[in-house]
């Protein structure tokens, strides 16, 4: 999900919004972009990216009381790929779309594993505190408890241990020793005797930045 960090920064640092601001024009413009034949992709950049989260939230509102129509599901129709991922992506916060991959990943038959991977072990621990309070607020459902009932074993743990939010955030400071002693120690409760200690493993991947796991590899 490459693109999703691009957006996510760009939420948080560039995405001001349009001075003087007013949705239903911009509802108008894509409406036009979206009717009859073909698209004006163009347009629902030039909307879509050019304003804050909140005023696309304003502008969602907007599309639908002038035209009856949910603009998310409209773009859905509309668009196709990565494109319509990221424009739909937009009309979240990233909390929000956060929430809706891990539901999307888990409902129906099978559950997609390595996008639940990606968003639990990639966030913040403030982030993951926001995914789980966007998951409740969204699907009235407990985050934590979807995930016991659609995974097991020590998978279901490590997932489990990382919404707890302990994981130490990334910093360009990463303590060396202990770095290499957590090295030594999955050397140990791995490649050095028959068997693994999986909770050694999951003690250590769950609580350490990606940082500090990198460090104790380079040696």
């Amino acid at each position: 999900m490459a693109w999703w960090k691009a957006w996510s920064e760009a939420e948080g640092k560039s995405v001001t919004g349009a001075l003087n601001f007013d949705p239903t024009p911009d509802a108008q413009t894509l409406y036009k972009a979206m009717k009859g034949l073909g698209t004006d992709e163009q347009a629902i950049i030039d909307v879509l990216t050019k304003r804050s989260n909140t005023q696309r939230q304003q502008i969602a509102k907007s599309f639908k009381g002038q035209f009856g129509k949910d603009l998310i599901e409209s773009l859905k129709s509309e668009l196709s790929g990565n494109f319509e991922r990221l424009m739909v992506a937009l009309m979240y916060s990233p909390f929000q779309y956060d929430a809706k991959e891990l539901y999307d990943a888990m409902k129906g038959v099978g559950t997609s594993e390595s996008v639940i991977i990606e968003i639990l072990a990639s966030r913040t621990k403030a982030q993951i505190k926001e995914i789980i309070k966007a998951y409740r607020e969204e699907y009235g459902s407990d985050l934590e408890e979807d995930i016991k009932s659609e995974t097991s074993g020590y998978f279901e743990q490590i997932l489990v241990c990382l919404l707890q939010g302990e994981r130490d955030n990334a910093t360009l400071y990463v303590d060396t020793a202990l770095a290499l002693q957590d090295a030594e120690t999955l050397y140990a409760a791995g490649e050095k005797i028959r068997g693994t200690d999986e909770i050694q493993f999951i003690t250590i991947l769950c609580t350490r930045s990606a940082t500090h796991l990198l460090k104790g590899m380079e040696k």
